[in-house]
């Protein structure tokens, strides 16, 4: 059986959702890769989980390989966040925009995360409302 204060006293440790979520974006904008996977370490929970239509990642090692490889296939853009963040019961929504930092989005969609007990995501599920093609 889990210890409801324990639960509570982790609850109110966790980082704000917007926190986590602004450490989130960091990741994808930083080009480092060993400040990559620490901004990783501190966003993302051990077991968490990307999915959107085109691309699929578990885990730190695998996160961090998916974010290499956008910032590969897009070299300059830059990740904004582009609402606030609402958060409820664990979870919480933001839309997004990619594109160069200087000029017009190219891709913008929204990303539904679930947060792990320690307030770090458990899993990002995106969805792409504007992409070129």
């Amino acid at each position: 059986m889990s210890n409801p204060t324990a639960a509570v006293r982790e609850a109110a440790a966790a980082p704000a959702p917007e926190a986590i979520v602004e450490a989130y974006v960091a990741t994808w904008n930083e080009t480092d890769p060993a400040r990559r996977r620490a901004g990783i370490a501190a966003a993302w929970a051990e077991a968490g989980t990307y999915r959107d239509p085109v691309m699929a990642s578990d885990g730190p090692a695998g996160i961090d390989t998916m974010l290499a490889g956008v910032q590969a296939k897009f070299p300059g853009f830059v990740l904004k966040r582009t609402s606030r963040v609402d958060a409820h019961n664990g979870t919480c929504r933001f839309t997004w925009s990619l594109g160069p930092a200087a000029g017009p989005s190219v891709v913008e969609g929204v990303d539904f995360c679930a947060l792990a007990p320690d307030g770090r995501l458990a899993s990002v599920v995106g969805f792409i409302d504007k992409m070129p093609g």
